[in-house]
């Protein structure tokens, strides 16, 4: 194969399996046994090391060759390992022939690694001490750089290497050499720059789940496992080996840089890899003993804590300040919205939180911009490539030209964006811009590695040149710092509360966003079923093969409006407990019209929840009715209704009638002595009991305290105000003309056509819609119209304008009760509530022909 037909890239490296070169440096060896510690493979320098061949060795229990005192305590040490990626070690621990090895021990799959080194021959050091004395010094740098540097210090103290770097990764992958401690005579690294292909991404996963790695001697001979694969032709994986051995590219590019070993520590924060230590040692190979590597192992470990607490407090210090101003700016936004609309005054607020140079504010399609921004030709493709791509998140960049290459064009004043969505459709925008920052990168050598066939095969050559090489970066912005995106996401936030606040149309895309759309839906159609059901067992209940069908549909017309006021009143309060109080009081003026005076209630103000509310709307209606057709009502007694509350908060309630004919027990149970003996019992777990003593019906009922709330008003104690009537003489019908009715539901037409007819229509028109309608009010005369609000997707105000022209009078029908808010020009309209009543079409129609 050519050179020209070799395809390189940086990825090369990227693919090269670091962790399965089947080696080990010699410095050490390693045994790979069963769970019944057998040996399984071994690397081929065993006989250094425990004196037998590693091929002789496969097959023998390792007690045979590290002794029963070792194996016991790497048993032992092997059930104190916790996660994939734990590794155990043993320091100074005896062989049989005497001599001493450190020891580390980890699992892969169903294998036991151990790995062994000769042990130091000084004292070994009190890691506690060590340890301890570091963190001190590093606790005591007053500054973010010198903590580094101290840390480079400490490092190089530990472990006797030339050169101590720390080592920082950018978010591009590329990293910077932030701090250093070298001998004399070397020169130094500082601030320079390395390429992110320089560390290839399976390096970097290993440095976190290794976080040490030392090369003791580059120039020593790998030493091969015995055998290379298993039965089933796999390798052995050396992810955490500590001895594994090296890639011919990585030592490649340390022979190019004259280093003759090398040690790394991972510096992990948050868990993610923030950077290393690196260490080079330029003299021949250099290993410092087992127990000192482990102690600059948890130094880096400390180190990284340490680091990740003072990012924090940095953090926190300017996120307090940061949230101070943005506070200042949402509270000046609440109050006042058009300050959205003035990029100056926003642009000076924002300032104080992300430092920019311009700002441009996008909403609903419409621009305002101030200081140093793209041409406002630019804004809406910019938009619109947003809306692609960055789907309702910040987003940030410092090379705006590499995501819309137009940016090319406006690059030296808007280098940098932060984009901060603050709506969710149409999608609206305040955009931060920063300009160009030219600056001059010094990178370690060319960071383009040449692309050619190098001593390694058909893989990328290492750079030999790690020469000073400035690059001078254009089109590129200060980078925004994670700090500061995260206090953009909080102002998002914020914002769009304040804006969906102040917005109509955003309050309504907020109203049906999906979830509470679905709530809302279950909940109506939960509520509607029940009313279904009811009106069902209403109906069935009601029958009575013996009465007259006008009895029965009149009956089962006073339980229906019934119910229908209970509702009324319930929402009224938007499904909040509502007044027993007013209760009686609409149920009596509704129903017993002029003996509603001799009703008489008296009781401390209490509130009941819904459910409650609709079962006492239903037996006092009852009450009333047998009260009014065979009681004290019926002639000339009266009712009294008193109530209190008992130690438990349950609600006890007394219905008393006098004065009324002699009154005797009912002779068979019909459907509305069971709903007042039954109905409170049943459904809300009360008490009720009904007497009949000749003087009059008495009831006591207890309603249990759940039900029950506790009102601020006055308590109650008169008669009962009679609903007002009719001037209109008995007999006399209302109307005496055409009708027109407006109304969408066919079967809800017809029964208020019937309504109209005996109130005297000679004629009833009827329209679905308002074309119809409108066609109709040119072709006919009429004395009076009768308008449903609501027609499906449309209203009926265009009648009542066409109407009101044509000087018919008119009345509104509606479900909505009083949350029905009607123009101005119809704010003196009639309105009565759905369902049609009798009663209620004929009231609204005397006052508004006869007032």
């Amino acid at each position: 194969m050519s050179e020209r037909e070799f395809e390189v890239d940086l990825t090369n490296c990227d693919r090269e399996p670091i962790h399965e070169l089947g080696a080990v440096q010699p410095f050490g060896f390693l045994l790979a046994l069963s769970t019944d510690w057998l040996i399984k493979r071994a690397s081929a320098n065993l006989a250094q090391f425990l004196g037998i061949d590693a091929e002789e060795a496969l097959g023998t229990h390792a007690v045979d060759h590290i002794g029963e005192h070792a194996v016991h305590a790497l048993r032992n040490r092997l059930t104190v390992l916790r996660g994939p990626d734990a590794v155990e070690r043993l320091f100074g621990v005896p062989v049989p022939d005497g001599r001493r090895f450190d020891f580390a021990i980890h699992m892969n799959g169903d294998t036991v690694i151990v790995e062994g080194e000769a042990s130091a021959d000084e004292a070994s050091t009190d890691a506690a001490s060590a340890i301890r004395a570091m963190m001190g010094r590093l606790d005591e740098t007053a500054s973010t750089t010198a903590f580094y540097r101290e840390g480079a210090r400490q490092v190089r103290a530990l472990t006797g290497f030339d050169r101590v770097m720390v080592y920082r990764f950018d978010p591009d992958g590329s990293g910077v050499v932030v701090a250093e401690a070298a001998r004399a005579g070397i020169g130094s690294f500082l601030d320079l720059r390395y390429p992110a292909s320089d560390i290839p991404q399976q390096a970097r996963k290993l440095y976190l789940r290794t976080p040490f790695r030392i090369i003791a001697d580059i120039d020593a001979e790998p030493v091969p496992i015995v055998p290379q694969r298993d039965e089933l032709g796999q390798p052995i994986d050396l992810s955490l080996s500590i001895l594994r051995s090296v890639s011919p590219i990585h030592i490649e590019y340390l022979k190019n840089m004259g280093v003759g070993a090398s040690l790394s520590i991972s510096i992990i924060v948050e868990g993610r890899l923030w950077g290393l230590f690196a260490c080079h040692h330029y003299a021949g190979g250099k290993r410092p003993d087992f127990e000192r590597r482990s102690i600059a192992e948890l130094f880096g470990q400390m180190f990284g804590l340490k680091l990740e607490s003072r990012e924090r407090k940095e953090m926190a210090g300017y996120e307090q300040s940061a949230r101070a101003s943005s506070d200042r700016l949402l509270a000046a936004v609440a109050k006042d919205a058009s300050l959205l609309d003035d990029p100056e005054w926003l642009g000076n607020m924002l300032r104080e939180t992300v430092p920019c140079d311009g700002i441009g504010i996008w909403i609903d399609g419409k621009l305002a911009y101030s200081g140093m921004t793209p041409p406002p030709s630019a804004f809406a493709s910019m938009v619109r490539r947003l809306n692609a791509m960055a789907a309702g998140r910040i987003y940030a960049t410092d090379h705006l030209a590499a995501t819309i290459p137009a940016a090319a064009d406006y690059g030296d004043v808007a280098a940098g964006l932060l984009a901060i969505p603050i709506s969710r459709s149409p999608r609206d925008y305040v955009l931060l811009f920063r300009q160009e920052k030219v600056r001059t990168v010094n990178w370690a050598g060319d960071p383009h590695k040449p692309a050619q066939l190098g001593p390694n095969g058909p893989r990328l050559t290492p750079r030999k040149s790690f020469e000073l090489w400035s690059q001078e970066v254009r089109g590129r912005s200060e980078p925004f710092s994670e700090a500061e995106v995260r206090i953009a996401e909080m102002l998002r936030a914020s914002l769009i509360e304040v804006v969906l606040r102040l917005s109509d149309e955003a309050q309504e895309e907020r109203r049906r966003f999906s979830e509470r759309q679905e709530l809302l839906i279950a909940e109506l159609n939960h509520r509607v079923r029940n009313i279904l059901a009811l009106i069902r067992g209403l109906v069935r209940q009601s029958r009575d093969p013996g009465a007259d069908s006008r009895a029965t549909i009149a009956l089962l017309e006073g339980r229906i409006e019934s119910l229908a006021r209970a509702h009324d009143q319930i929402t009224q309060d938007n499904w909040s407990p509502a007044p027993l109080a007013r209760l009686i009081e609409t149920e009596a003026a509704a129903y017993l019209a002029g003996k509603a005076g001799r009703l008489t209630i008296t009781g401390e103000p209490v509130l009941l929840h819904p459910q409650a509310f609709s079962t006492v709307a239903l037996v006092l209606h009852e009450l009333m009715t047998n009260s009014a057709k065979y009681g004290a009502l019926s002639d000339n007694g009266n009712v009294s209704v008193k109530w209190h509350l008992d130690e438990d908060g349950s609600l006890l309630m007394e219905w008393r009638e006098r004065g009324g004919p002699a009154v005797q027990p009912p002779k068979r149970q019909g459907f509305g002595t069971t709903i007042i003996q039954r109905s409170i019992p049943y459904d809300l777990g009360g008490h009720a009991e009904v007497r009949y003593p000749l003087t009059g019906v008495e009831a006591d009922f207890c309603i249990p305290s759940r039900h029950i709330a506790f009102d601020a008003t006055p308590r109650v104690s008169k008669p009962v105000s009679a609903a007002p009537t009719p001037d209109t003489p008995a007999g006399q019908p209302i109307l005496s003309g055409v009708a027109l009715l407006v109304e969408d539901s066919l079967i809800i037409a017809m029964d208020a056509e019937d309504i109209l007819t005996r109130l005297g229509a000679t004629r009833v028109v009827t329209a679905a819609g308002i074309a119809d309608a409108l066609a109709e009010i040119g072709r006919e005369a009429f004395q009076v119209a009768l308008l449903d609000v609501n027609l499906g997707d449309e209203t009926s105000l265009p009648i009542a304008d066409a109407l009101q022209a044509a000087g018919v009078p008119y009345v509104f029908a509606t479900g909505y009760g009083e949350q029905l808010k009607l123009p101005d020009e119809h704010d003196g309209a009639r309105v009565i509530q759905k369902p049609y009543t009798s009663t209620s079409i004929a009231w609204a129609l005397e006052q508004l022909l006869h007032k």
